[in-house]
Order: C-alpha cells, then sequence, then structure tokens
C-alpha cells in the first residue's frame, strides 16, 4: 500500500503546481529491505521556473494601498462639496457685514474693522485651502494610475511565466481596484466638470444628501406651499438667476427673481412680479423655463404661462385631466411641470387612468401638447416625479427619514424599470421637487425651506462640456 500512497501524494503536488506535462522527470521506486520492511524512495524534478511568490505578495501589497487612497480620495469628494457650500454661505454673510459697516463708515471702531479683516483673512485662507485640495487630488488619480500601470505589467509577466490560479486571483483583485479609480474619478468629474446637457447616461445611480440653503423669502416655515429653483433654460445674461413662490395657502399669487445666489439668500429680488386677478395659480408644482413661469391656472382648470420677456400670458384646458388625483402629501398638486434635456413636460392623471399618471410633451411656442404617454405609476400612492432626459422618476417615502426613486419610464422606449435609489428628506413632507438640467441638480421646497441635491449619473461618455463655474471662483 506504500507505493499507492506515494504516487498519490505526488499527483496531489503535481495538481497543485500544474499538469503532468509541465514536470521533466518523476520516478517512484518500491523496495523490499532485508527483514521485510518495505521502503518507499520518491524522485522528483520540480520545473526550472518555480513561482515566486515573493512577487506576487509586492503586487498585493501594492493593490492594497492604492485601495486605501481610492478609499480617502473618494470620502474627500464627498466632502469637497460639503465645504463649497460652506464656504459660499460664509462669504455671503461676510458680504452682508461689509455692506451693514459701509452704511455706516463713521461708525465703526477700530477693533470692529480689525475684526472684519481677520474674517476675511479666515476665508482667503479657507479658500486656498479648497484650491489645494483640487489640485491635490488631481495629482493622486495620476500617481494612481501609473501605480496601477506597474502592477498591471508586473501581473502580466507573472501570468506569462508562471501558474496562473493565484495570479488570476490577483488579477481580479485588480480589476475591481481599477473600477472603484474610474468610478472616483467619474464622481470627482460630475461635481467639478458635469456633463451640462448630455444624455449619455444610463440613469440616476445615487442622489447627495440634502444641502440647504436657508428658510424662504418670508421666513416664516408657515409658507409650506411653494417652489423655488433656477431657470432650466435661461436667457443670456439670466444664467446665474433664481427664483421663489411661496404661500401660506394652496394658492399662487406672486413670484420673486434673483440675480444670483447670493441676492437670494439676502432676499434682495430684482423683480417682484404679483399675478392678476384672473390668472391666480392653484397648487406648488410650477417651474420657469425660458423666462416664463409655467403652472396650474385656478380657473378654469387648466395650464397657463406667464411669458416675463413679452409680459403676456396664455392658458390651455387639457381634455380628460382629472382634479381628483393629487400627490400623497398635499391636495391640489394636480399638474405638474417638468423641465429636462428634452424640453418641456407636465403630467397629471386622468379618470380614464383611474389615477395612473400620464406623461405629455409640451410644444414650448404653440403651448400645445404633442405627445402623451401613460403609465402604471398610481398618482396618491407617491410623493412628486421628475423628469431627467426624457425619463420620468416615480418619489416615493419608505420611511420617516427617507424617500425612494423607486420607478422609471423612459418615453424614448415606453419602458418601465423598477429601481431602488434612497436619499434623505431634509423635512417630513415637501410641496415641490424638480430638476433642472442647467445644473443637474433637484430643487426641493419644503416646509418652507430651500433644500438641493446633486445627482449621479452612470454616463456612458467622458465629459465635453465645460463646468458652469471654476473651483478657484468660490
Amino acid at each position: 500500500m506504500i507505493v499507492p500512497l506515494c504516487v498519490f501524494a505526488l499527483l496531489g503536488s503535481t495538481l497543485a503546481w500544474g499538469g503532468l506535462n509541465q514536470w521533466h522527470e518523476l520516478s517512484v521506486n518500491a523496495e523490499t529491505g532485508s527483514g521485510g520492511a518495505d521502503s518507499c524512495t520518491c524522485d522528483a524534478f520540480l520545473p526550472s521556473s518555480t513561482f515566486p511568490v515573493k512577487d506576487l505578495a509586492v503586487v498585493e501589497q501594492a493593490a492594497e494601498q492604492i485601495s486605501h487612497k481610492l478609499e480617502m480620495e473618494m470620502a474627500k469628494i464627498e466632502d469637497y462639496e460639503m465645504k463649497m457650500t460652506q464656504y459660499a454661505e460664509k462669504i455671503i454673510e461676510l458680504t452682508r457685514e461689509i455692506e451693514l459697516l459701509e452704511k455706516k463708515p463713521d461708525a465703526n471702531s477700530d477693533a470692529t474693522l480689525e475684526n472684519m479683516e481677520l474674517k476675511i483673512k479666515q476665508v482667503e485662507a479657507l479658500v486656498e485651502e479648497l484650491k489645494i485640495s483640487f489640485k491635490s487630488s488631481g495629482t493622486v488619480f495620476q500617481s494612481l494610475h501609473q501605480e496601477i500601470t506597474v502592477m498591471v505589467k508586473s501581473l502580466d509577466q507573472l501570468e506569462k511565466t508562471h501558474d496562473t490560479n493565484l495570479v488570476l486571483q490577483t488579477r481580479r483583485e485588480y480589476i475591481k481596484i481599477q473600477m472603484e479609480l474610474e468610478e472616483c474619478e467619474r464622481r470627482h468629474q460630475e461635481i467639478f466638470n458635469p456633463n451640462i446637457g448630455s444624455c449619455d447616461h444610463t440613469g440616476i445611480i445615487k442622489v447627495s444628501k440634502p444641502l440647504v440653503s436657508q428658510l424662504n423669502a418670508q421666513l416664516g416655515t408657515s409658507y409650506i406651499y411653494g417652489g423655488w429653483g433656477k431657470d432650466s433654460k435661461p436667457i443670456p445674461d439670466r444664467e446665474s438667476m433664481y427664483w421663489f413662490s411661496g404661500d401660506s395657502s394652496i394658492y399662487i399669487d406672486d413670484i420673486r427673481f434673483y440675480s444670483n445666489y447670493k441676492d437670494l439668500v439676502l432676499r434682495k429680488p430684482f423683480l417682484h412680479h404679483t399675478i392678476p386677478s384672473g390668472w391666480n395659480g392653484l397648487g406648488s408644482n410650477y417651474i420657469v423655463r425660458g423666462n416664463t413661469l409655467y403652472y396650474q391656472k385656478y380657473s378654469p382648470f387648466g395650464l397657463a404661462k406667464y411669458n416675463f420677456t413679452s409680459m403676456t400670458y396664455d392658458s390651455r384646458v387639457i381634455p380628460g385631466a382629472s382634479s381628483t388625483f393629487s400627490y400623497a402629501n398635499y391636495d391640489h398638486q394636480i399638474f405638474d411641470f417638468a423641465a429636462d434635456e428634452n424640453g418641456l413636460w407636465v403630467t397629471y392623471a386622468t379618470d380614464q387612468s383611474n389615477g395612473k399618471m400620464v406623461i405629455a410633451k409640451i410644444n414650448e411656442e404653440s403651448f400645445g401638447i404633442e405627445e402623451v404617454w401613460e403609465t402604471s405609476v398610481y398618482k396618491p400612492a407617491i410623493n412628486n416625479i421628475f423628469m431627467v432626459c426624457g425619463v420620468l422618476y416615480a418619489v416615493r417615502t419608505v420611511d420617516i427619514q427617507n424617500d425612494e426613486i423607486f420607478l422609471m419610464f423612459d418615453t424614448k422606449t415606453k419602458e418601465e424599470k423598477h429601481i431602488s435609489i434612497f436619499f434623505e428628506r431634509f423635512q417630513d413632507k415637501y410641496s415641490n421637487l424638480d430638476y433642472n438640467p442647467s445644473d443637474q441638480k433637484l430643487y426641493m421646497y419644503t416646509n418652507g425651506y430651500y433644500v438641493n441635491y446633486h445627482l449621479w449619473f452612470n454616463h456612458t461618455a467622458t465629459a465635453t462640456v465645460e463646468p458652469p463655474f471654476a473651483p478657484t471662483q468660490i
């Protein structure tokens, strides 16, 4: 029995290293010695090139180090966006204090001026720190690319000349790291160089944490109905403009426009327009596009718009639209206007569809309906919807803290797909949620607060459009 056991052991070793044809020579001899004692002699000649475990260990260690660096950089990218918002708010607050000092120059003491000078230097230091962080991230990405290139060459050499079992396992780790690096770079690019206007993606994959600007222009949480945001197709010289409309009732009576974000926060509108009697609106799902307010008309029930360039009103009645079905959180949210890269939309429900959502494409020139799509989404069961690149995204509540984007309907293919993308609410409910294609953000009006979210997309092409701002201009 000794000889078969010896052969089995050698076969086990052979299978561990490779096939029998990889061995130069193998011999097994059995002898019967004096006294009847059996002995087994195994002569094995290993391949001339044994597997360099040390080289593999070096590659594995490099992979771990790169993975750790990637995790750190991805955490930094999340932090950059939060810092930019915080720094912008500091600058606005500082600007407001300086304006107050300029109004009463004689009343300012030396201590007050020195304190202001100190605050300015602190803000300058913060901005400089952020600029250095941007440059640092770019350098790190370049360094990681170089390290991965070296690791690939080492793996290729190992795989060509030695056993492939362990090498392939390490290669899988490398592929995972490479994908993480590409994901990190993609997210970095989307924040600092987004592909504005492009639909070369397969949809939303992530929503940021809520970024809260402040309380509304009336400084009251009782103004729960309303909306805010930017013009989705701004006219020249209005690219930085913001708008706001809000009330404690369900009616739309006026709207304010602000030249930029600073004026929005300082509550300094350049235009406050009051909607005349007979053109009053209802609900909160309105938007501004092409310097035109699109909203739900109170009476007769239908669509309305006001162009601030021509200063003219227009309205349309939609046959079949029902005034019965609203969103889960608020009544009277019948018509929901939306704008994206493909144009202007309005959604509503009909009695014929038993309350299910209908998507209608609007011709902006004629204010007529071009095409209609029916979905399976029951409107009273959801909180809101928004459109991105001709795709409807439906949102519902999942718990006391989070909402979920749970369904997408593609108007191009007429296909529905269930998805699950969670995002955090700032308050328990909101009256307005809209996507803006000019900066690829979601704008939410929730219990009187301005809130926005950054969106990440599964891009299929690299960015080709310059960012709307440069990081050094914060």
